[in-house]
């Protein structure tokens, strides 16, 4: 577990990865992410977590590169959408132009996608593009138990990270299990009920107990189980709180009423059928 802001995960590779990261999904590019990436830089955040798909790389590095932050205390995530699994080299040639970064701290492959043989194949490339240094640590997005479990069977190399949807109504025990057991770090997308806090009571009573915001708690929570958090935000006012998570725990009692929310809802996609076409959705 963490104690601040500056906090890091080893990973199984022995890099590290900070505990606390900006997830940029929805922000658009220009000036509204450089914003947003520049002021996170400034109050002390040192991960921020892009995707191809978000299209925001190019105003993210620009960021970076302008923070004044050295390069190698900024660690950089970006991922590969699974449509491009059958072009992977070209698809990373394209995020790697618009970041304009000497490296990629952490390449993901987005979903699994439901092709094997290409998501080995996608695989195999972020293996190579680890060889030759442009990126620095492999990972997956979105991966179930079994998924790894065949990919590692099949390939032979442990993921370093997964990140996956986690919050409080969808709490992913399975695969959470299964991820500690293989030392693969967990990274919550959607850590504060991806949008719906309003709608959870028991966070507003517990950030009234602890003198703390609602998302506050939830973001505590996660901390308190290990996991690696990249909350969203667009104002400094709340980029501020989402770090102030240090100075009160949540009482064991009050972690089993949060836990106690699990199976609620799933707001993402269903990793087990989800393709990656987007054509129709909202």
């Amino acid at each position: 577990m963490i104690d601040s802001l500056k906090g890091t995960y080893k990973l199984n590779d022995g890099k590290q990865i900070p505990g606390i990261g900006l997830g940029v999904f929805r922000v658009e590019d220009g000036q509204e992410i450089y914003d947003n990436v520049r002021e996170a830089l400034d109050i002390g955040y040192r991960h921020i977590d892009t995707a191809a798909l978000y299209h925001n790389e190019a105003g993210v590095g620009k960021a970076i590169r302008e923070s004044g932050v050295p390069r190698e205390d900024v660690f950089l995530t970006t991922k590969l959408w699974p449509l491009d699994f059958e072009r992977t080299q070209d698809a990373f040639d394209e995020s790697f132009k618009k970041l304009g970064t000497e490296y990629i701290d952490l390449y993901l492959l987005h979903w699994p996608g439901v092709n094997e043989d290409l998501r080995y194949r996608a695989w195999d490339t972020l293996l190579e593009l680890r060889e030759k240094g442009l990126i620095k640590s492999a990972g997956v997005s979105n991966f179930m138990a079994h998924h790894l479990e065949h990919m590692i069977e099949k390939t032979g190399v442990v993921p370093v990270n997964n990140q996956i949807e986690l919050h409080p109504w969808h709490q992913q025990r399975e695969v959470c299990r299964y991820c500690r057991a293989n030392n693969i770090t967990i990274t919550a997308w959607g850590p504060i009920f991806h949008g719906h806090l309003a709608e959870e009571p028991l966070m507003t009573e517990l950030g009234e107990k602890y003198g703390k915001s609602p998302a506050q708690v939830t973001l505590r929570w996660h901390i308190q189980n290990g996991i690696i958090i990249i909350p969203k935000s667009s104002k400094k006012e709340r980029l501020i709180e989402n770090t102030e998570l240090f100075d009160f725990e949540i009482q064991p009692d009050d972690m089993e009423r949060i836990n106690a929310l699990d199976g609620k809802k799933q707001l993402g996609f269903d990793p087990l059928v989800f393709d990656g076409d987007l054509r129709g959705i909202k």
